[in-house]
Formats: C-alpha cells, structure tokens, sequence
C-alpha cells in the first residue's frame, strides 16, 4: 500500500477506537491499538487474528494515567498519535463532587497532552513529520445543560488543538480534531449513568427523575443514537490523510445544527 502509515490511537478497546483500529489495519496501515485495561488485550489481539489483521494491528496495554504505560509507548514507532481515549461525568455543574470534575479532566486532557508533548518533542528531535488528532466531540463546540463538566473538557482539547496546529507547522507536525455527534457506541449511556452514583434526592437540588429527563432528552431519540458506522469509516479516512479539515464534525446536520448554535450565542440573553 502507498502511503501506509503508522498509528498509535489510545482508547482502543472498544466504541470508536477499536472500530477505527480494525477498519484502519484493513486499509493496510500498521496500527498500534492501546487498550486502557489488561483484560481487554486479549480479546481484541484474538479479533485480530480472527480477521487476519494481526500483521497489521498490534494490541498493548495503556493506561494514559500510568506514567511506565506510558514511557513504554513512547518507545514504539509511530507517526501519527491518535487521541482517542477518555472518559465522561455527567450532571449538574453546580452540584457535581469537584474530585470527579478533577479525574474527567486528568483524563481527557491532561493525559494525552502529557502523551503529546512528549511524541511531537520526539518526532521535532528527529526531524520527521507526522500528525496528531484529537476525538473531540460535538460538545465541544457547545454546552448543553447536564454535560458540561464533560463537555468543558472536549472544549480545553479544541483550544489545545488550535494552539498546536499553529505551534507545529513549522515542524511539518498537523493536528486535526473529530468531533462525533450522539452515536450509539455505549460511551454516552454510561456516561449519563454517572451522576447517578452520587446524585441524592436527600441532598442534592437536582432530582434524579429530572436528571434522567434531561438526558433521556437527548440519548433517547433517533438523533442521540446514530449507527456508529458511519464515523469510524469517516476516522479510517481522516486519521492518515495529509490534507483534509482542521476540524471534522460528523454527521452534516450537527454540524448545521453548531453552526446555528454558534451564532446564536452573539445574541444570547441574560
């Protein structure tokens, strides 16, 4: 294959990751599929193997949070860091413990900015090109009510992309970002579980039943679960491509709709 790249994309073992490793791995490019925990290793080197891509896609352990996982990755060969990987708490903002709003955080941004810096200073010492993408989300392009712990984190890694995308040009390094809208991977229904770990009708403002409403609203419709198909074929697209949109939002009508959004915000009333 022309162009083959080498790809390290974090958050593999299921949903998004894992789709696009297979999918990926089947273009012929040489994937390194990092799963966060030990027992989904196995499983996903077994499919692998199951699709006769194991020449294609490797499978390791990584855990973004534990500093040797890390360092050990920071040994493979890549050229381009798939940030994939993350995790969502839900609920209202004014009530949500801050230690879960610190973990979402060292998670979704303070991690893979950590992984990085320290393979885009690789690739800059070694004088090579390459290229970093981020998966966002539509929330991070807006806030809806009863995600914004979550989406406050997707909205720091769309400042931290804009940024780099203008600190590493001159270094032939590109950074891209996906911004998947509501589709049905699981990543959404679990995260819309969270809350209610904590969430006390004895002690909290906000009442489960209404916030179950909130996100029924949303995840309960055709609109909040869309066939995920559909976005992993457009990531096995834009992963390795060399030209293509800075940012890439999935499907057309969030988009539209972001877009409406963003307008509409100059005008927004107290």
């Amino acid at each position: 294959m022309e162009n083959r790249k080498r790809i390290l994309i974090t958050g593999a073992g299921s949903g998004f990751g894992e789709g696009a490793a297979i999918g990926l791995a089947r273009l012929g490019h040489k994937v390194i599929a990092g799963v966060q925990i030990s027992p989904q290793v196995t499983p996903l080197r077994k499919k692998a193997e199951a699709l006769g891509l194991q020449d294609n896609l490797r499978v390791e352990r990584l855990d973004l949070l534990d500093p040797y996982d890390v360092e050990y990755a920071l040994t493979w060969d890549f050229d381009i860091l798939f940030n994939n990987a993350g995790m969502g708490e839900a609920g209202p903002v004014f009530e949500i413990p801050v230690d879960l709003v610190r973990k979402n955080y060292e998670t979704n941004v303070f991690a893979p900015l950590h992984l990085t810096q320290r393979f885009v200073r690789k690739l800059i010492d070694q004088k090579r090109p390459g290229k970093v993408v981020f998966t966002s989300s539509m929330g991070g392009l807006f806030t809806p009510a009863g995600y914004g712990i979550y989406v406050s984190t997707k909205h720091a890694l769309e400042a931290i992309a804009e940024a780099l995308q203008d600190e590493l040009r001159p270094y032939n390094i590109q950074v891209q970002t996906i911004n998947p809208g509501a589709y049905l991977t699981g990543y959404n229904e679990t995260m819309a579980e969270n809350p209610f770990r904590w969430l006390d009708d004895s002690k909290n403002v906000t009442k489960r039943a209404d916030m179950k409403a909130v996100f029924d609203s949303l995840l309960g419709t055709p609109q909040g679960r869309l066939d995920p198909a559909e976005m992993i074929e457009a990531m096995v697209q834009i992963v390795p491509s060399d030209t293509g949109k800075f940012r890439n939002v999935l499907p057309q009508f969030v988009e539209d709709m972001l877009k409406e959004h963003q307008t509409k915000a100059w005008s927004n009333q107290i």
